[in-house]
């Protein structure tokens, strides 16, 4: 399905790529349907503790440096402003820089709900652009306007000349979708309808887009890039408005796990020509050597990568080796999102598991 930008709602996971919540049946019938496109779900009515779509869409978007997010819904729904605050002002400190993102719930109440709030969002609006001089400002749907068919699309319009940093509609109604990483995706999908611009003509780089969660293991990943002279830009963590605004620029865009970075990666790929490196996940000896090798591959770098992949190998297969040893005759029982289910299978078939 092609990605329209045009638009500031997207499909849902179910819809765009075929995801499913539920699945009985053997492990080679699920990859052999998921291959050829024919997996179909479970039939389920019910389902509970599942985390929010919502809260996956803008803790990701409150991780980018000094913006605000205005989340329009009943203050119930100002829960996920935890995640938020993590991921701003945690994640920046640990990183040593400063951001000053702000969360925001508009506070909706019973007479809201019936009579509409637009006038009292643009207000909010306004007044948090004037008290927080974000670099962008992002606003955000609930269950509750969903339902009542706010139109934060006109409001957000109406004010963009005045707030005069880039402003754009998150549609993030939290029963939009029963796959809560379809939020994943509504971010994406508003920073590149807003935030990336087109590359500028005549710019050349080395960087590669790198999605990934909380910039883990960011000195390592910097590190290892340098061999292949690469310079990664980490998604969304700590990232500014500015950084952001050049993606479209990158030679590739690669991600540690598909569910979190195929909508932006193939979004770039689509409009500005940024190839996206597919490839099964970095997990284990076959996987990260898979990934390197189509970094490899679509950037031109293939050489430097098979040298790397040859030194390393020295270091670390007499190593695994050993601990093949301790781990002989031992079974494990897999429990985890599908996301990893194939790729966690294969590291215990490395090991002897």
């Amino acid at each position: 399905m092609a990605i329209n930008l045009e638009n500031s709602n997207l499909a849902t996971r179910e819809n765009r790529i075929g995801s499913i919540t539920g699945y009985v049946g053997s492990l080679k019938d699920l990859a052999t349907q998921s291959e050829c496109g024919t997996l179909k779900g479970c039939s389920r009515c019910f389902s509970q503790s599942s985390t929010c779509l919502s809260m996956c869409g803008l803790s990701q978007l409150a991780a980018i440096r000094d913006v605000a997010i205005i989340h329009h819904g009943p203050a119930g729904c100002s829960v996920t402003a935890a995640g938020s605050y993590y991921m701003s002002k945690v994640m920046s400190k640990k990183r040593g820089v400063t951001s000053n993102t702000v969360y925001v719930g508009t506070d909706m109440n019973e007479n809201d709900t019936i009579f509409g709030s637009t006038e009292t969002l643009r207000k909010i609006i306004l007044e948090v652009n004037k008290r927080y001089s974000p670099k962008a400002i992002f606003v955000a749907s609930a269950c509750a306007t969903g339902i009542i068919g706010e139109d934060i699309d006109s409001i957000v319009d109406s004010v963009r000349d005045e707030v005069g940093v880039p402003i754009v509609a998150v549609h993030c109604e939290g029963f939009k979708s029963r796959i809560w990483a379809t939020g994943f995706d509504i971010s994406d999908h508003a920073v590149l309808q807003e935030i990336v611009q087109p590359p500028r003509e005549g710019v050349k780089t080395n960087k590669i887009n790198f999605k990934n969660f909380f910039e883990s293991a960011r000195p390592e990943i910097i590190e290892m890039f340098k061999n292949f002279d690469l310079e990664p830009v980490f998604l969304y963590c700590n990232s500014t408005v500015e950084e952001l605004s050049h993606i479209s620029e990158s030679v590739a865009t690669t991600c540690i796990c598909g569910t979190l970075g195929n909508y932006l990666g193939n979004a770039l790929e689509e409009k500005y020509g940024v190839p996206y490196v597919r490839s099964i996940n970095q997990c284990g000896i076959v996987g990260f050597e898979t990934w390197l090798r189509e970094i490899g591959r679509v950037t031109g770098r293939s050489d430097k990568i098979e040298k790397y992949i040859e030194e390393q190998r020295a270091i670390y297969i007499p190593q695994i080796e050993e601990v093949k040893k301790e781990l002989k005759g031992l079974t494990a029982v897999i429990g985890m999102g599908p996301g990893y289910t194939f790729e966690v299978s294969r590291v215990l078939d490395e090991l002897g598991i």
